[in-house]
């Protein structure tokens, strides 16, 4: 895949390449921003999620795109932020299979994740 240059995973606890990735995106610890450059990756950098209630569902969403985000895989999410990333040109990507944060980006620059859909998405914020 080469349609992004700047991969969000939503993560669990500390973040970063050997972090476990967290089930719903909005609900997670922070992201771990990966950049990637030539099917490369590049060096990570952590983003804090604030809380849920900040902004609830799409804060998010504006989070990432602020901070240059091209794409998110994710394992869970609402149609409400699916949407707002699609609004703002961000594309998502569904991967399950990977617990480690590193093995789905590396999925992801194979091109071995799926765009995320309707079918994927969870019933809401939570």
């Amino acid at each position: 895949m080469s349609d992004f240059t700047l991969i969000a995973v939503p993560s669990s606890g500390a973040g970063g390449l050997d972090g476990e990735r967290s089930g719903h995106f909005g609900h997670c610890d922070c992201y771990t921003l990966v950049p990637v450059a030539d099917g490369k990756i590049g060096g990570v950098r952590i983003l804090a999620n604030p809380p849920h209630e900040e902004g609830g569902c799409l804060r998010p969403v504006e989070l990432l795109a602020s901070n240059g985000v091209d794409a998110i895989v994710a394992i869970g999410m609402g149609a409400r932020p699916l949407a707002g990333f699609q609004a703002a040109g961000i594309g998502v990507y569904f991967e399950d299979a990977s617990p480690r944060i590193g093995d789905a980006v590396q999925r992801m620059i194979d091109g071995d994740v799926v765009v995320f859909d309707g079918t994927h998405s969870c019933g809401g914020c939570h």
